[in-house]
């Protein structure tokens, strides 16, 4: 059902760099830049990063990419501590959503909440 998302950021280096670490353990990478813009992805341009249109604070979103197994969502939960970002939390079972949901939270740039989750049983 969805084809792709733009989130509005306020510096692009900084989130470009952020989601070529966390996104890589998950096989996504950049795919193209138009202009400002970059789009990453494992296949097509998902995920589109543009320039924010003003100064104000974004609202805080909740994206969840999806993990083939836990190894990769430890994987991308390091590269994640690896370039700084704040952890929300660390990898876990979150049997409150199902018995075997595995999931890591942590705040990109602009202090989104990304998540990578497997939810195949360990």
């Amino acid at each position: 059902m969805l084809d792709h998302i733009a989130l509005q950021v306020h510096d692009i280096a900084a989130s470009a760099a952020f989601y070529d670490a966390v996104l890589a353990p998950l096989g996504g990478e950049r795919k193209k830049q138009f202009g400002e813009n970059i789009s990453f992805g494992v296949t097509g341009h998902p995920l589109w990063l543009v320039p924010a249109t003003d100064s104000a604070p974004a609202r805080e979103l909740h994206i969840a990419f999806a993990a083939a197994d836990r190894a990769t969502v430890d994987a991308f939960h390091a590269a994640a501590l690896a370039v700084g970002a704040e952890v929300l939390h660390a990898p876990r079972v979150w049997p409150e959503y199902h018995e075997s949901y595995y999931g890591a939270f942590v705040r990109d740039p602009d202090g989104n909440n990304i998540e990578a989750v497997c939810h195949r049983p360990g």
